[in-house]
């Protein structure tokens, strides 16, 4: 049901982005932890962003495409639908349920590369912004560090831009997160979209 949500939202956004013009759209694409699982989507990250982008006067609008439980497997064959609208900044965060699935890192890493590809072959001016995730050490050293090592990997491929850990100073935080210790609360999203806008807010300077 929230994946038909989100395409209908993209769809009427069309209507809206054409009609209005001006404003550029930045695209969250990500999982339960873009989606702001346990919350209200206004409260969660790239909401708080997109008050930090309307505070400073820019012209740009955040599109929420977080999905719970999404893989990059999965965002590889969903991010067709969604750029029925122009992207011109994709903000990548994938990754974390593949690793706590422990899915094999070369299918994680070529699944990403995939999506950069597809968005960067129909809108070859979308900047891209790459959001690292870290994996549970009980996969072992190796398994960490690769996964770890994907998502710099990625933005230096694609001249991207790279956010090394989208759950700094939150993750293993319990206050900072809801009771599945995996899922930050409000204020945790408001640390969230610290890491992002530090960096996010540079790019859209760019344009």
């Amino acid at each position: 049901m929230r994946f038909l949500i989100i395409v209908m939202g993209f769809y009427l956004g069309v209507v809206v982005h054409a009609e209005e013009g001006a404003r550029k759209t930045v695209l969250f694409f990500g999982d339960s932890l873009t989606a702001g699982y346990g919350l209200d989507e206004e409260r969660a990250f790239p909401a708080v962003v997109q008050a930090k982008i309307d505070s400073v006067g820019m012209p740009f609008e955040v599109v929420n495409a977080g999905l719970s439980g999404e893989t990059s497997s999965g965002g590889l064959r969903r991010i067709g639908w969604l750029m029925r609208r122009k992207i011109d900044v994709l903000v990548l965060a994938l990754g974390a349920n593949d690793a706590l699935r422990g899915v094999p890192l070369e299918v994680t890493r070529e699944s990403l590369q995939g999506i950069v590809d597809k968005v960067k072959e129909k809108y070859k001016d979308v900047k891209i912004v790459v959001v690292g995730m870290e994996a549970p050490p009980n996969l072992g050293d190796e398994y960490t560090k690769g996964f770890r090592e994907i998502f710099k990997a990625l933005a230096e491929r694609n001249d991207a831009v790279w956010i090394p850990f989208l759950l700094a100073g939150v993750a293993g935080n319990p206050e900072l997160n809801l009771p599945d210790r995996i899922h930050p609360t409000e204020e945790g999203h408001q640390i969230l979209a610290e890491n992002v806008w530090r960096v996010l807010e540079l790019v859209l300077k760019t344009f």
